[in-house]
């Protein structure tokens, strides 16, 4: 099939709802979201695995003139699961805001320290939601909730569902959240009980499939390029100077690729989808001494999932099942040393790895700005008794994305994508063997 081949419906995207909606919306809107679709072209950053490129129907996100849930009598909860993000409390804050404030739901349940918060055994107690409570929670990093890693029974926590009446549950997390949710979800189908699950997608690495951007993400390349400028102060603060930072994405190179953009200092940028070599013909440590020779200094962006391939395997894998990384920042460190120490060049390296400080902080201004419109349309739709999907925006638009869509695989880095092409410009490095894709 050509590249350009342009289909309809090539990806199943349509929404499961939880019956007819019958009562009339009080909302005061002129423009209503029904029946209102978005054909929107799924190129290589939507692509989820599909060799075509294609348009897709999509529904879209938004109040609905009819409901299915009578708003003043639904119960809400929120749940925050998997590591922090800027925006999490933004988008705890817009929910509950729009719940109580648009819909006058009497009752919104914090769900504390994650999935566990459902599980008894954990003895976590729930927390009431009220706007007084978020007012200013958006001025803060983390997530007022808590949150933890790992899977639960999704028997178990259908059953605490159960027993606090909620109507509609939002899950607010990463690529092992999404499949939680189908799971919780397709438990719930197998009771026939009438609870909306929607999913608020959120990594920091960028890396569910068909999001193109998620929130928070934005703010952590923000702050990474803050972390990159300290390196190249360092870097040129020495007689050849190499500053090394290390950046989030286990199997994504978002991160480092946009943040390498946005400031010009680096010289290479290494991510998982390229795999690199460090001596001989192309290698990383040639290239870094030529460097060194010509200009006295370099930066190096490593995303924490690249050169997996030069070190030990691990077995073991971490509370959401992941396999363990390993430190592929300490290798470069050593490997450097040994490399120069050989051929008598003084040199210094200065290492910086952000992670932590990216993961904690609040969100900026156009993240925040996204966090609330994730909230707000996530309430309309599980008042209108969408189910089993997510709240995306797609090329300007804010859609319905099936959960089982979403879910499919993690997304990573295009390296045939202008995004690569343009790193590869910027830096110079694409004579390093492993950088240009094959043809």
């Amino acid at each position: 099939m050509k590249k350009n081949n342009d289909q309809e419906h090539a990806v199943s995207t349509a929404i499961r709802t939880l019956g007819p909606c019958k009562l009339d919306s009080h909302l005061p809107y002129r423009t209503w979201a029904d029946d209102m679709r978005f054909r929107i072209f799924v190129d290589d950053e939507l692509s989820d695995g599909s060799e075509s490129h294609t348009y897709n129907s999509f529904e879209a996100a938004g109040p609905r003139k009819k409901l299915y849930f009578d708003p003043s009598r639904a119960k809400c909860a929120i749940v925050t699961c998997g590591g922090l993000c800027p925006g999490i409390n933004d988008v705890i804050r817009a929910i509950v805001m729009e719940a109580f404030h648009a819909y006058n739901v009497p009752s919104v349940l914090g769900i504390p320290y994650g999935l566990e918060g459902f599980i008894p055994k954990y003895k976590h107690r729930l927390m009431e939601l009220t706007p007084s409570l978020v007012t200013d929670i958006h001025r803060f990093g983390g997530t007022m909730l808590g949150s933890s890693r790992g899977p639960q029974p999704a028997e178990e926590i259908v059953d605490a569902l159960e027993r606090c009446n909620v109507n509609a549950l939002f899950i607010i997390g990463g690529d092992g959240t999404m499949r939680a949710a189908l799971s919780v979800s397709e438990e719930v189908r197998k009771r026939g009980l009438r609870i909306a699950v929607i999913g608020i997608p959120k990594t920091i690495d960028n890396d569910i499939n068909f999001i193109p951007q998620s929130f928070g993400f934005e703010t952590a390349v923000f702050k990474a390029t803050e972390a990159i400028e300290c390196a190249h102060t360092e870097a040129c603060g020495a007689p050849n100077g190499i500053g090394l930072v290390k950046l989030m994405g286990r199997e994504s190179g978002f991160i480092a690729a946009r943040a390498t953009l946005a400031l010009k200092d680096v010289n290479f940028v290494l991510i998982p989808e390229t795999p690199f070599t460090l001596e001989d013909e192309g290698g990383l440590l040639p290239a870094l001494e030529q460097r060194l020779l010509s200009r006295k200094h370099a930066v190096i962006v490593i995303a924490e999932g690249a050169g997996q391939h030069l070190l030990a395997k691990s077995t073991d894998t971490d509370a959401s099942g992941n396999p363990v990384l390993g430190d592929i920042a300490d290798l470069l460190r050593r490997e450097i040393k040994t490399y120069f120490d050989a051929r008598g060049i003084p040199h210094s390296v200065k290492y910086i790895d952000p992670s932590y400080i990216i993961r904690s902080v609040p969100a900026v201004a156009n993240d925040k700005v996204y966090c609330g419109f994730l909230g707000q349309y996530a309430v309309h739709a599980a008042m209108a008794g969408r189910t089993d999907m997510v709240i995306a925006k797609l090329q300007g638009r804010y859609v319905h994305l099936p959960l089982e869509l979403v879910t499919r695989k993690r997304r990573t880095l295009n390296i045939y994508s202008d995004l690569w092409r343009a790193v590869l410009e910027s830096t110079g490095q694409e004579r390093l063997k492993g950088m240009l894709p094959e043809i």
